[in-house]
């Protein structure tokens, strides 16, 4: 049965990875695209939280969780997302698929010290956008954007129980992928239009520092959680070209590689600021858990000299999510049902990110189960959230979205040393 339920999520996770890029926002066009800010799928359903750690699970953003670990772990998830782009004068139905995370978690020795390791997007660009303006001469110009392209985060993990209720971890991750943007642009009653475009090559490596404390009093658990994302700095190699094409056909006409060298342009560097979480928590063990956590970023301090865009501003970003699960009976022989995780959450972002003068959020409702399979702990966890991003103000877009995630944390006694009585 678990081997059937693998091969299913392996085949739609070829789907996910070759339908689309990991986004249709406009948003994506800012920045290094859409940050994807990846959570598993049972951490994804409590409204993003990472604090809350076990004995079974992989924590992609919280190294610290890896002290506590018992079995072998291993955790992929795709999702699928409809959206609905809204102007004050139109709007338009989407969907987009993705490959989430895949992951592998073993336990150095038995919940004391473990290592980690596997590959999730870091972020996504993909958007197709074009504004209508009139120049000085009465003449209608049109604009054409598109990008495409995202960083993924190739990681590296390892935690320690420093005593029975202190966990620290760090996770080391490497960025690569490349970003591409285009400018289209056609002047009424002209022949030629004109093409800009401009590729990034980007790579480099940030460091996530976890601590987790978790006193126990009587039959319930103080869940305390530190997390600091340090800056990452990241290098981009860069190229542009620009000419003439044939706005009927697209065709070019003249492109020349532009020297770069000259504005030193050529490779420049990407910074992204620090991130620090805190996360305060209460709960019974298998039972019910309920939590919250409020991240903050120097957002103001971002920079991408090579993609900046015109009408943006950056400013200190910060998130709060709220979130809980509850297992009617984790024991249960009689109901399957009783032995599910059920979960849910809600959180607010402000993304830092200000367009035409307006701050950007994002607000998200999400709900989910962890639906128990075979043996050793392995669960199938269903997640959904439905939420709202952007606003139509100051012509401006406002993207809602309902997603569906499908994740696999199959956990197996592999590669601990047996013990003979």
């Amino acid at each position: 049965m678990v081997k059937k339920i693998v091969l299913a999520l392996l085949c739609f996770a070829t789907y996910a990875v070759s339908a689309q890029n990991g986004t249709v926002s406009p948003y994506s066009l800012f920045g290094v695209g859409d940050l994807m800010t990846v959570r598993t799928v049972d951490n994804q359903s409590m409204g993003g939280l990472g604090m809350y750690t076990d004995s079974i699970h992989i924590h992609l953003n919280n190294p610290a969780s890896l002290g506590k670990l018992a079995l072998t772990s291993y955790s992929a998830a795709v999702s699928h997302k409809e959206i609905r782009l809204e102007t004050n004068e139109e709007q338009q139905n989407t969907s987009v698929a993705t490959l989430e995370y895949l992951a592998v978690a073993l336990p150095l020795r038995f919940q004391q010290a473990g290592v980690a390791f596997g590959i999730k997007p870091y972020s996504a660009m993909g958007y197709s956008l074009i504004n209508e303006t009139i120049n000085d001469e009465g003449s209608e110009v049109s604009t054409q954007y598109n990008g495409e392209g995202g960083l993924n985060q190739v990681f590296l993990s390892t935690g320690f129980r420093l005593r029975r209720d202190l966990h620290i971890g760090v996770t080391v991750n490497y960025f690569f992928g490349n970003l591409e943007k285009s400018r289209f642009q056609v002047v009424e009653d002209v022949i030629f239009g004109t093409v800009d475009q401009r590729r990034s090559n980007v790579n480099g490596f940030d460091f996530n520092y976890g601590l987790t404390y978790t006193p126990k009093f009587d039959k319930y658990t103080l869940f305390t959680s530190l997390r600091v994302n340090t800056q990452a700095n990241l290098t981009s190699d860069n190229e542009q070209q620009i000419g003439t094409l044939l706005p009927e056909s697209g065709q070019n006409i003249e492109i020349f590689d532009v020297d770069l060298d000259d504005d030193n342009l050529r490779r420049t560097f990407i910074k992204i600021p620090t991130t620090t979480t805190i996360g305060l928590g209460w709960g019974e063990d298998k039972h019910w858990f309920l939590g919250a956590e409020y991240s903050f970023q120097k957002y103001s301090e971002f920079e991408n000299p090579f993609l900046q865009e015109n009408n943006t501003e950056y400013e200190d970003a910060s998130s709060f999510a709220l979130g809980g699960y509850w297992v009617p009976d984790f024991a249960s022989i009689d109901s399957y049902f009783d032995r599910v995780t059920y979960r849910a959450g809600v959180r607010l972002d402000n993304t830092g990110l200000i367009v035409n003068d307006k701050p950007i959020e994002n607000f998200g409702i999400t709900f989910g189960m962890g639906l128990p399979i075979g043996s050793d702990f392995s669960n199938l966890n269903l997640g959904f959230e439905m939420g709202r991003k952007g606003t139509t103000m100051n012509n401006l877009v406002r993207e809602s979205y309902f997603k569906i995630s499908l994740g696999l944390a199959f956990n197996a006694r592999w590669f601990m040393k047996r013990q003979i009585n």
